[in-house]
C-alpha cells in the first residue's frame, strides 16, 4: 500500500455537512454532470472554495522550472543569485515577476502566486509521482524506479473513479506525451496513470504536435477504410465473444478490461468525441494568440476539451529535445528563448480567453513544476536541482487573484512564511473540485486509501 504523508499545514475549513454530502455522492459513484446537477440542485454551506471548480487544467512544466527566474525573482539578490533578468511590475501593485513573461504579468490579478513550496526529493521521477498524486512514490528519491501498478493515483484517475464521464467523453486526457527523462535510469515518471487503482482509470493520451496541419488525435484515427459503422459491428461480435469468454474467466481483470474496450469504440464512434478534438475549428486568429507551437496549440486544445465535458487535462511541457526546464547549463539563453515565450504566451491567452467567456471562474489552472532550481548560478550558468523551495501559479476555480502565498527568503533558499509542499497542492486541487477532505477510494483488492495526501490550502480561495 503506498505510504502516507499529511504535511502541516492550515486546517481545511469545510464544514462537515458539506463534506459528509461531497464524500456520499463520491461513494455513489454519480457521473461528473449528474454530481454536478446535484451540486447546483443542492447548494451546500461550504465555505472556501470547496467544489467552486467543475473542471481543471493542469500545466505540468516537466524538468523543474527556475523560481527565482520566473515567478519568484529576487532583484536585490547577490548577481550569483539573481542572475542577467530583469523583474517587472504586474498589473497587481507590490506584484512583481521575471519580465520576460510580460503577457502573464497584465493578468496577475487573476494568480495566486505560491512561493512557499518545498519537499526533500531532488530526484525528477519520484517528485513527480509526489506532485501528480499528492502521495509519496514506492520508492522515493529515485529517478530509477518507472511507473508501477503500486503507483498512486494521478489526480484525474481519482477523478475518474469518482465521477465518471457520462457518454463517450473521456474522464482524464493528458498531452503531448508521458513525460520521461533520458538521463533517468527509469525512463517514465511514475504517478502519471492509474496506478493500483486500475487501468481503467487511466488518461487518454492525445500524442503528436497540434500544431502541424495534418495533425490527428493517433487514437482517434481508424484504419484505412474503416467505417464507424463497421467497426460498430465488429464491437457487437467482440462482445458476444466477450459474453462467452467471461463464463470461464470471472475477475475485476476481465471486467477492466471489457470497460477499456467499450471506452475505446465509443471514442472512436462518437461524432461529438472527434470534433472536440478537431483544433482546426478554431479560427487562424484563436490559434494565433494561443502560439502557433506545439506548447500554444496543446493548451488551446485544452480549453475545447474542458468546454465539452472532460473534468481534467493535463498538459505537459513536450520532449523538446533539451531537457526540457531541466535546466543545469545554458538556463538564461533556454528560458528566455525557448521555454518563457511560448509559455507566457500560451497562459495568459488562456487566462483571457476563459474571463472573457466566464469559464475561469469555474475551470481551475494549475501552472507547476516537480521542483524548482538552486539559488546559486553553476559553473555551465546554470541551476541545478532544487527541492527546498519553488513556486507554483492557480487561477480560475474559485481563487482569488491578485494575491502571493508564502515568501521565500531573500535568495529564494527556503520558505520563510506559509511553508507548503506537493502534497497540499493537490490537495487544494480536490478541495476546489469538490472532493471531500475524508474521501477514500479501494483498490482491487479493496483496501482503503484516503485521497488527500496533504491539506488544502483554503486561504487562496
Amino acid at each position: 500500500m503506498p505510504r502516507f504523508l499529511r504535511p502541516s499545514g492550515s486546517s481545511v475549513v469545510a464544514p462537515r455537512r458539506a463534506i459528509l454530502q461531497a464524500g456520499a455522492l463520491g461513494v455513489a459513484g454519480l457521473t461528473w454532470p449528474q454530481w454536478l446537477a446535484a451540486r447546483t440542485a443542492n447548494p451546500t454551506d461550504a465555505v472556501a472554495g470547496f467544489g467552486r471548480a467543475k473542471r481543471c487544467i493542469l500545466l505540468f512544466m516537466w524538468g523543474g522550472p527556475s523560481h527565482i527566474d520566473t515567478f519568484d525573482p529576487k532583484p536585490e539578490a547577490p548577481d550569483n543569485v539573481r542572475g542577467p533578468f530583469q523583474t517587472i511590475a504586474t498589473n497587481v501593485p507590490g506584484m512583481f515577476v521575471s519580465e520576460h513573461f510580460r503577457r502573464v504579468a497584465q493578468h496577475a490579478d487573476k494568480l495566486a502566486i505560491v512561493r512557499s513550496l518545498r519537499h526533500d526529493d531532488p530526484a525528477h521521477l519520484s517528485s513527480v509521482h509526489t506532485l501528480l498524486t499528492g502521495q509519496l512514490p514506492p520508492v522515493n528519491k529515485s529517478d530509477a524506479e518507472p511507473p508501477s501498478d503500486r503507483d498512486s493515483p494521478h489526480i484525474g484517475s481519482v477523478l475518474t473513479r469518482l465521477r465518471p464521464p457520462a457518454g463517450a467523453m473521456p474522464g482524464f486526457v493528458t498531452m503531448p506525451w508521458i513525460v520521461s527523462h533520458p538521463a533517468a535510469p527509469g525512463g517514465k515518471a511514475p504517478g502519471q496513470h492509474a496506478g493500483w487503482l486500475g487501468r481503467a482509470a487511466d488518461p487518454f493520451l492525445v500524442s503528436g504536435d497540434p500544431n502541424q496541419p495534418n495533425w490527428q488525435v493517433p487514437a482517434l484515427t481508424l484504419i484505412d477504410g474503416q467505417s464507424p459503422e463497421r467497426l460498430g459491428q465488429r464491437r457487437q461480435l467482440l462482445a458476444q465473444l466477450d459474453e462467452q469468454r467471461q463464463l470461464w474467466e470471472l475477475g475485476a481483470a476481465t471486467q477492466a478490461l471489457g470497460a477499456q474496450q467499450s471506452q475505446a469504440f465509443g471514442l472512436l464512434t462518437s461524432a461529438a468525441v472527434r470534433g472536440a478534438f478537431d483544433i482546426q475549428q478554431e479560427s487562424a486568429e484563436t490559434r494565433d494568440r494561443y502560439g502557433r507551437n506545439l506548447h500554444g496549440q496543446c493548451v488551446l486544445l485544452a480549453r475545447r476539451l474542458v468546454r465539452e465535458g472532460v473534468p481534467l487535462v493535463a498538459v505537459n511541457w513536450h520532449d523538446d529535445g533539451h531537457n526540457f526546464w531541466d535546466t543545469h547549463g545554458n538556463n538564461f539563453p533556454r528560458l528566455q528563448n525557448d521555454l518563457i515565450p511560448p509559455t507566457d504566451q500560451a497562459f495568459s491567452a488562456l487566462l483571457a480567453d476563459l474571463a472573457e467567456s466566464g469559464e475561469l471562474d469555474e475551470t481551475l489552472i494549475v501552472w507547476v513544476g516537480e521542483f524548482g532550481r538552486a539559488p546559486q548560478i553553476n559553473g555551465s550558468a546554470g541551476r541545478d536541482h532544487y527541492p527546498g523551495c519553488y513556486s507554483a501559479v492557480m487561477a480560475g476555480g474559485g481563487i482569488r487573484g491578485g494575491q502571493i502565498y508564502g515568501a521565500s527568503d531573500a535568495i529564494g533558499a527556503a520558505p520563510v512564511t506559509d511553508v507548503t509542499s506537493p502534497h497540499d497542492i493537490t490537495a487544494t486541487m480536490y478541495h476546489a473540485l469538490g472532493v471531500a477532505e475524508d474521501q477514500i477510494i479501494h483498490d482491487a483488492l479493496n483496501r482503503p486509501h484516503r485521497v488527500y495526501g496533504g491539506q488544502a490550502l483554503t486561504a487562496l480561495f
